[in-house]
């Protein structure tokens, strides 16, 4: 499995393509990076699955209102 790639995001919030360094070697990761954009957060998480040899990233607004 590769532990360093780059990887194509969109921003939940403004719809922005953005290029992502992905470093898998730590395992799964949770964190946050603003937008090059729009300056927002963007709630990004890496899961790596060493079983299929797979990493996943997912990323979100993380706005999400609870009432």
């Amino acid at each position: 499995m590769r532990d360093y790639f780059e990887r194509n995001i969109i921003c939940p919030h403004c719809g922005h393509h953005t290029r992502i360094e992905v470093d898998a070697s730590a395992g799964d990761q949770d964190y946050y990076e603003d937008c090059q954009a729009c300056c927002n957060p963007m709630h990004l998480r890496v899961v790596r699955n060493e079983i299929s040899d797979e990493v996943e990233v997912s990323v979100d607004a993380d706005d999400e209102q609870y009432f």
